[in-house]
């Protein structure tokens, strides 16, 4: 008798120990986040220019991953769709969707206030991303700019990485006084690669050396390669536009460069 009662008291406490030493596993699947499952159809029909169902002022325009917006303040900007939500930023800053079809978007902004989009089809309104002067950009530090495209249903990554040289630059200004002034500034070199899945289409370093034959040696001397933006994608390929400025006086000239389906560069000016 006492052998059994001393076998159900041990049975007894070997089932009290192991639920109580599971405790801890139970509460850490409990508190392990769930990683909430991105809309890849919503993010799809949130694709090209969008404006307002009433202006017809431009918001903004969505590229791949990345919005892109008509004025030159604001940065473009990371974007998910998250169940009924349009998530912006690493911060993750989240707007209700009111109503999302392939030609309607409806958003609350920050204030509550319900914003009432549809999808341009006129091709004007591209110029709204096209501003006459270029901003001449600066760098102290590696910049790095990466989004993802589709094209006729295929997957594709651009990559643009900034980097800030030593290479002087010598430009000369005058004041108000009309006194020679001599200014220093450093250039930069862009690297940008093409990706479809893990093939490699295009990786290269471009400095303003390559716009020699397209830009007078003497315009060249005084400037910088001051920025390289992602534009598009289309028949011909993916397009990437650079900037080389004279800081002073912020002249500038602006070369597309395209890079082939086949890893192939042209280039050439654009006129603004």
């Amino acid at each position: 008798m006492k052998r059994i009662l001393l076998l159900i008291s041990m049975t007894a406490g070997l089932a009290l120990w192991t639920a109580c030493s599971s405790k801890p596993e139970v509460s850490k699947q409990e508190e392990a986040p769930r990683e909430e499952k991105e809309s890849k159809e919503a993010k799809a029909m949130l694709q090209g220019i969008w404006v307002d169902e009433e202006t017809e002022e431009v918001s903004f325009r969505a590229v791949g991953d990345t919005i892109y917006y008509p004025d030159t303040i604001s940065q473009p900007t990371y974007f998910k769709i998250i169940k009924d939500s349009l998530v912006l930023d690493a911060v993750g800053t989240r707007y209700p969707i009111v109503k999302q079809m392939e030609h309607v978007f409806w958003f609350k902004n920050q204030n509550g206030d319900v914003l009432r989009l549809r999808k341009s089809d006129d091709p004007i309104h591209v110029f709204a991303f096209v501003h006459d002067k270029p901003k001449v950009m600066t760098y102290t530090e590696v910049v790095k700019r990466d989004s993802v495209v589709f094209y006729n249903g295929e997957r594709y990554h651009w990559y643009i990485a900034i980097n800030p040289t030593k290479y002087k630059v010598h430009t000369t200004s005058y004041s108000n006084d009309g006194v020679e002034v001599d200014n220093v500034y450093y250039d930069n070199i862009m690297h940008v690669s093409v990706f479809s899945g893990a093939r490699k289409l295009f990786s290269t370093d471009f400095k303003k050396q390559l716009y020699t034959q397209k830009i007078p040696q003497q315009f060249l001397d005084q400037s910088v390669l001051s920025n390289m933006e992602f534009t598009g994608v289309d028949g011909k390929g993916f397009h990437f536009v650079a900037t080389i400025c004279i800081p002073d006086g912020a002249s500038c000239y602006k070369a597309e460069n395209v890079v082939s389906f086949g890893g192939e560069l042209t280039t050439s000016l654009l006129e603004y």
